[in-house]
Formats: C-alpha cells, structure tokens, sequence
C-alpha cells in the first residue's frame, strides 16, 4: 500500500465548483481531468494511487497539484500559454486575404467563410478567423439601409436633433410614436427552466391570442415614459393618447412632440384638437428615418426585456405586463443620451450615398 500523500489544501467553495463541473455534462474532458486529481489530492489520497486511478504519471499528479497551489481554481481550469516558437505568416499573405475578403467572391457561394478563405488562400481556418479578427472584417454579416427620400430632409434632421441636444428652455420635449401588433404569445408547453450549462428552453410553437398596441411617449429629459395600450392605432387611438399626454404633463409648459409621417398624426381630428391646444407643438421626422425618433430605443428595450420572451395567455395579462414594465422603470428612469450632432448625421449620410455611387 502507498503512504497517503499530505491533503491538498483545497477551499469548500472550490470543491463545490469542481464537483458542479465533474456532474455537468458539458465540461471538457481536459478539466474534469484535472479536477478529479485537485479532490482526489483534497481527500489525502497518494499521488501514486491517484495516478493508477486516473491512469497517468506521478508526474501529472505532482503538476496540477502545484498548479492549484499557486493559481487556485483559476489555475487549474484555465490552460498555459502555448509554448514553441509559433507560426508565422507574410505581410503578403495577410493583405492578400483581407484583400480578397473586401473585393472577390468565393464560387457558388455569396459571402467568405474560414473554411473557403483557407481552402483558397493555402493557410488554416484558424489563420483566416485572426485575420479577419484584426481587421475587424465580418463577412459573414449582413445589415441593411434605406436613404430617406424626404425633401426637408436636412431641415428636419436640425430641427429633431436640435430638440435633443437643446432643449428648450420650460418646455417639455416628449418623443411620441406607436408600437402596433403586439401578440399575446403562449407557449404549448410549459417553460424548462434555466440549469447550469442548460439555458431555459421553450416550445417553437405558440398558440396567438390576439394583439395590442403600445402608445408612448419618453420624456427626453427625465427619461420617464407615458404609456397606454389600445387595440388599434388610428387617429381616435392617437388621439385618446394625446388626452392622456395632456392630463400627465405640467399644464403651464409648453410641449413639443416628436413624430414620425404616420397619417393618424396628421389627421384632421387630430389637428382640430391641436389648434385648440396651442402649447402643443409637432416636429416630424424625415420619411424612413424611424432611427431618429428616441422613443424607439425604449421600444427596443421593452421588447428585448419583457415581451420577446414572455409567455402571456390574453392580451390582457400582456397589457398588464407592459404597464407594469412602465410603471417600475418609472421609478428610477434613465434617458437615452443623444450625442450626434446634426452636421455629423448630415456628413455621414453624404458618405454613405458617395460609398453607393462608387460602390466603396
């Protein structure tokens, strides 16, 4: 028999994590390894004996020991530094694949992939990946853009953004605009919940019951939001919310609301009770430019924060869940801060209209 070797000093909270990994399936072969020897070694057993066991060196045995020693956990589950002189790879080489990248296209094939670049090129995929990586090249990503055709286009892009970088001085400045066909989505199973290397899972399929609207207006300053949900987006709609606008602001300031060219904005209701509100005042983004209107940043939050993956069984229990949303985020707002000038948006979208005429 082996003398028992001296018990490796190991913390509770790090056998905790180290048999967490050993009952996950997801872990590495590499570091459940090396976590077997740091609790074979915790639990006093010979170095001898724990190499026998796990079918290695004594020598293996001693190495993670010390390893633990000096680094902890840490030390263990990460990997050293590679070691040997490493590959090297000509400035030529490197220009020739960030050049075919940006300029050619692979045969059968409508964008770059590692696989296809290497094959090409005569390097590894591995190669290509850190190339690619230090160029900040994605040729695997795709986006899409629309220019305005707006004829005052320039002159609302100053008069918008004005408002954002200078408000006002006692006046209200509220970015206004709907969120239409919201659904009530529920799941035809029940939800898997969330477990250590699993992410919560859900049904593809869903059963529709049916859709709202979301109304709101985010004060530009505070970053507070005015929200109501109704079942349609027409000028009556708009109009309700206008009211709703009207009973929630301070009465003796004057309100400027940001707008995008829906026509219920536009309305001949709608202007009737503008004209006997006078404090009001519209400014209108340009057609197609939706990104100028602030309050679609908090659309993009609410979404991405309780309605995308939410399960709700009536639009009901889908409009209490947007107003309470509302109503704690009102608690401790915080405004989106817009920081491009006029001038930049204005230069930016020469650019880009220059880039789409000479196709650079």
């Amino acid at each position: 028999m082996w003398e028992p070797a001296e018990a490796l000093a190991v913390t509770e909270e790090d056998k905790a994590l180290l048999e967490q990994m050993l009952s996950c399936g997801w872990t590495p072969q590499r570091i459940v390894f090396r976590a077997r020897i740091i609790l074979g070694a915790a639990r006093g057993t010979s170095n001898n004996e724990l190499a026998e066991q796990l079918k290695t060196t004594r020598t293996t045995i001693l190495k993670w020991r010390q390893r633990y020693v000096e680094g902890g956990t840490e030390g263990v589950l990460t990997d050293a530094p590679g070691r040997g002189r490493k590959k090297q790879i000509s400035p030529e080489k490197e220009a020739a694949i960030v050049n075919a990248t940006m300029n050619d296209r692979p045969k059968n094939a409508t964008h770059w992939s590692t696989r296809l670049m290497a094959a090409t090129q005569g390097v590894s995929s591995t190669t290509v990946f850190q190339i690619w990586r230090a160029h900040r090249l994605q040729p695997h990503r795709v986006k899409t853009f629309k220019f305005s055709k707006d004829p005052q286009f320039v002159e609302k892009v100053r008069d918008v953004v004005g408002l954002y970088l200078n408000p006002p001085e006692q006046a209200i400045v509220l970015s206004v605009d709907e969120k239409s066909q919201i659904q009530a989505l529920d799941r035809t199973q029940p939800i898997l919940p969330l477990r250590p290397g699993v992410p919560e899972r859900q049904t593809h399929d869903y059963q529709r019951h049916g859709t709202t609207t979301l109304f709101a207006a985010l004060n530009v300053l505070t970053g507070k939001v005015i929200g109501s949900c109704m079942p349609r987006h027409r000028h009556s709609e708009f109009l309700a919310f206008l009211q709703q606008i009207d009973r929630s602001v301070s009465a003796d300031k004057d309100v400027h609301l940001i707008l995008d060219n829906y026509g219920t904005h536009s309305h001949a209701k709608v202007k009737e009770w503008l004209a006997e509100h006078p404090r009001y005042h519209l400014h209108f983004t340009p057609t197609s430019s939706s990104w100028l209107n602030l309050v679609e940043r908090f659309f993009a939050e609410i979404t991405e924060r309780r309605i995308r993956r939410g399960t709700f069984q009536s639009v009901p229990k889908l409009t209490k869940a947007i107003l309470e949303y509302i109503r704690e985020r009102n608690k401790k707002p915080k405004p989106f801060v817009w920081i491009a000038t006029s001038e930049q948006i204005i230069a930016k979208i020469k650019r880009c209209l220059g880039n789409l005429k000479t196709g650079h």
